[in-house]
């Protein structure tokens, strides 16, 4: 089998627009996984907002992994082991956090449960909780409360306010983090050089492959470099227009089985 990790982007690419994994790319992933494909979930999300995409996938039965926070952690679902780990700087929690406060945007991150911030009641803080389907627990002071290792810090606020506050995060933060707007309304603030790409390097080099072992799928900017990275790079049909062009195979779109038809054609027909 010449593809033998395949590494999925979550939205807009594994799941519809409902937020659902259609049956027959369902089928066709535990296949795959049932002939030795190792299936990596690969998504800006926190890990527990992965976790029950990967139950449904039953990837704590085959051996996949989660790898989240746009690659700042990988772990198995089998063993639960964390395999590849990039913590957030703890010295720089506490001014990120005062640099949110001055500039009236609510920072998050999370702990094992789901969200931690110091305003639940915010609607945006409210919206990363439906897209992930977690909890928020509010607490008094959040570099305080963070006495553990985070993998980002979410800045949420007011989209007519956003594009000013990430130009000046940029500039307060050069050369320490890396800053950018995933949403209107969102912030990201990561470790410098974290990407999914990077991170599924370090997966398939400590299971002895490399990147021509590798499929990976995705539709938004954030997974140009797994998809210019893989053996295998696979576009969705509703991707941004530089995925396509990055990629070696266009697919269906995510309402149309895109995910399911490519592993179908690349992983399951033996002919390929």
């Amino acid at each position: 089998m010449k593809y033998k990790v395949l590494a999925l982007d979550l939205d807009g690419t594994l799941t519809n627009s409902e937020k659902i994994i259609t049956p027959r790319t369902k089928a066709a992933l535990q296949e795959a996984a049932r002939r030795g494909v190792c299936i990596v979930l690969a998504s800006g999300r926190p890990t527990v907002g992965i976790q029950p995409l990967a139950r449904e996938l039953e990837l704590e039965k085959f051996g996949g992994c989660i790898l989240s926070y746009n690659g700042g952690k990988i772990i198995d679902c089998r063993t639960g082991q964390t395999l590849v780990q990039h913590a957030f700087p703890p010295d720089l929690i506490e001014p990120v956090c005062t640099f949110s406060r001055y500039w009236n945007v609510v920072p998050l991150t999370y702990d094992a449960n789901g969200i931690v911030t110091e305003n639940a009641a915010s609607p945006y803080v409210q919206e990363e909780a439906r897209i992930n389907k977690i909890p928020v627990r509010q607490v008094e002071n959040l570099p305080e409360e963070v006495r553990y290792p985070i993998h980002k810090l979410l800045l949420t606020g007011d989209p007519a306010d956003m594009p000013h506050v990430e130009e000046l995060m940029q500039q307060e933060f050069a050369g320490k983090l890396s800053i950018y707007r995933s949403q209107p309304f969102f912030i990201e603030t990561m470790p410098l050089h974290v990407e999914k790409a990077a991170s599924l390097e370090l997966l398939l080099r400590s299971k002895g492959l490399t990147a021509d072992a590798l499929m990976a799928c995705g539709d938004g900017w954030n997974d140009l470099p797994m998809i210019r990275y893989a053996g295998l790079g696979v576009a969705m049909g509703n991707a941004q227009a530089p995925v396509k062009a990055a990629a070696d195979v266009l697919t269906a779109d995510n309402d149309h089985d895109g995910v399911g038809l490519v592993v179908e054609q690349y992983i399951l027909n033996e002919e390929n």
